[in-house]
């Protein structure tokens, strides 16, 4: 069995949190249950959160985290208050950013920690107090299955899709429905930070997107890949001021990351197809001004500047998708 759960130091801490026979009962009960989970000791686990300025909220939650899992580790992306010194102290595993480099640099600082502490299940968990740490076995539950290689705790599932701003549900719907492009199989919540990740997809990805497009950027590339991608509903909590974006500029920022890696990944799709578009509107516009001109012997010069220019432009687009869809198979193979 995981060793953690059962070293003297961990014992003690919990025979001293016993005031009656009804604590007593209930942490043998605990103990029984999960000696019984022989999957769960034998996997070395790691809950990781990239915060930045969350010294209100990053003890009590690293309070409940130890109480059921050995590793946590911090990403302190740059923080001006006290988070990377108050985690440090709280014995979690500090990553420290000098300055703020974004949500996705502070992900990727996170995966590959995880990598040098060989973890087999990665789950990473936003530092506003925004999640509940119950959750996270239900989130890492389809991994130990083997249902799946990468799990999301969806705000779409239930109820709790009830309890998003409007304008925070209108845009993630959106990104998702351009995230969704790209994937083989469809989902529901493409920005949820609460994510599993297991061993082999961290081994094999490694983000870099330095924005919030990061989350976008897993998934396409967990999908392209075949790894399977499932969804489980959490509980969210949207109390106070959780969010230290501009959902404005937070909206565009996603939104052109998540293009960008759709144009890389599928550049037939995203330039190839409208390049065909803007071919034929421009071949329409070219036989309207040979027909006037078989007519009137005169050329119209707005319909056929409208006819040069979409042509021009869709063979841009066309050239473009051939090209950059070379380049993409000569880096993929290279890599493999």
């Amino acid at each position: 069995y995981h060793e953690y759960y059962f070293r003297p130091s961990y014992i003690m801490q919990k025979v001293l949190k016993i005031r009656s026979l009804d604590d007593l009962k209930m942490y043998y009960n605990g103990y029984k249950m999960l000696k019984k989970d022989t999957a769960w000791f034998n996997l070395k686990i790691a809950i990781g959160l990239p915060a930045y300025n969350e010294e209100k909220n990053i003890s009590s939650i690293i309070t409940k985290l130890q109480d059921e899992y050995d590793l946590v580790i911090i990403c302190d992306d740059g923080s001006s208050d006290l988070t990377g010194k108050i985690a440090s102290k709280m014995g979690a595993v500090v990553i420290t950013h000098k300055k703020n480099k974004g949500y996705g640099a502070a992900i990727r600082s996170l995966f590959l920690k995880s990598k040098e502490f060989e973890v087999d299940i990665l789950v990473t968990f936003d530092a506003d107090g925004q999640h509940s740490v119950n959750d996270i076995r239900k989130v890492i539950q389809p991994i130990l299955d083997k249902q799946a290689d990468l799990v999301i705790g969806s705000r779409f599932l239930d109820e709790t899709e009830d309890d998003i701003p409007s304008y925070r549900k209108t845009g993630i719907k959106i990104i998702t429905k351009l995230t969704n492009v790209s994937l083989k199989e469809k989902i529901r919540d493409s920005q949820s930070g609460f994510r599993a990740y297991n061993k082999e997809v961290l081994s094999k990805i490694v983000p870099s997107d330095n924005g919030m497009g990061v989350s976008s950027e897993l998934l396409i590339k967990a999908s392209n890949l075949d790894f399977i991608i499932t969804e489980i509903p959490i509980n969210i909590s949207y109390e106070g001021d959780t969010s230290t974006h501009h959902p404005v500029s937070h909206g565009v920022s996603v939104t052109l990351s998540t293009l960008k890696f759709i144009s890389i990944e599928h550049p037939l799709k995203f330039y190839g197809i409208p390049g065909i578009s803007f071919l034929t509107i421009g071949l329409f516009f070219t036989v309207w001004t040979l027909q006037l001109f078989s007519e009137t012997r005169e050329i119209i010069t707005n319909i056929s500047l409208l006819a040069i220019g979409t042509i021009i432009f869709g063979t841009m687009l066309m050239m473009t998708s051939i090209i950059l869809y070379s380049l993409v198979n000569v880096v993929r193979e290279n890599n493999n």
